[in-house]
């Protein structure tokens, strides 16, 4: 299944898909990232077709040189590049957990923006380098995600590649929380474990998009064992024993 926010360039996409794998069954659901309200309608519409999820790839970015609102009132770059994939990926956690392997890949960019949580859309001052630097940020220190690829300078096949064995090859089966480049396991920056700032953003974002329950599996969150009941920030957290594969 695909998601995307062009109709016309996600169609091209999809039958390429199709041919070139003779399969079918390749869905397009059109969502923009930027509307919370069509992430909802989207991962509704998944949902309804899929009771399982077996991985989950966010592959967004967008870069803005001036600042500008989402229909929301968030500042574009922010809402796309984080709050859209965050409250997606939330919301498909259920047919995640349901897989019982599921793989969450964030494809990212290095970032050594540290994030300032008195301002995180740079309302105050805005500076577009730094603004994109810190939701690529986001992406790596947010709890929700298990997988990391970092992208270099490469032809799209060598990184479809890349994704395509970090999330089908058994080496990478019980990996939580790894950074990847070129499909090998990199060094992230110390500031991505921090955890004060993955409990702060974890609120913050959880506060933005109006979620304030969820279950996540223990591998996720590095929390306490499966079955306890443990907190980020003032989120309720259920840690979750996946069931097996059949």
């Amino acid at each position: 299944m695909l998601v995307a926010r062009a109709a016309e360039r996600g169609s091209k996409v999809q039958e390429e898909i199709k041919s070139q794998t003779q399969n079918p069954g390749i869905d397009l659901v059109l969502s923009d990232l930027s509307s919370l309200s069509s992430v909802r309608n989207a991962t509704a519409i998944i949902k309804s077709r899929h009771e399982n999820i077996d991985v989950l790839i966010n592959n967004v970015a967008i870069y803005k040189s001036r600042h500008e609102l989402s229909t929301d009132g968030f500042e574009l770059m922010f809402v796309t590049n984080h709050l859209g994939p965050f409250l997606l990926t939330y919301l498909l956690l259920g047919p995640l957990m349901t897989s019982g392997s599921a793989r969450i890949l964030n494809i990212s960019a290095p970032s050594s923006t540290q994030l300032d949580f008195d301002d995180l859309q740079r309302e105050k001052k805005f500076n577009s380098l730094n603004v994109f630097g810190a939701t690529k940020m986001m992406n790596e220190t947010s709890a929700l995600m298990r997988f990391f690829l970092h992208l270099a300078s490469a032809p799209a096949e060598r990184v479809a590649v890349d994704i395509i064995r970090v999330e089908l090859h058994s080496e990478f089966e019980k990996v939580a929380r790894c950074f990847f480049l070129e499909a090998k396991e990199s060094e992230a920056s110390a500031y991505v474990h921090d955890r004060a700032a993955q409990k702060r953003l974890w609120e913050i974002s959880s506060e933005l998009v109006g979620v304030h329950e969820v279950d996540i599996p223990s591998d996720l969150t590095m929390s306490s064992p499966a079955n306890s009941r443990v907190r980020v920030g003032e989120t309720p957290i259920r840690p979750l024993t996946s069931p097996g594969v059949k």
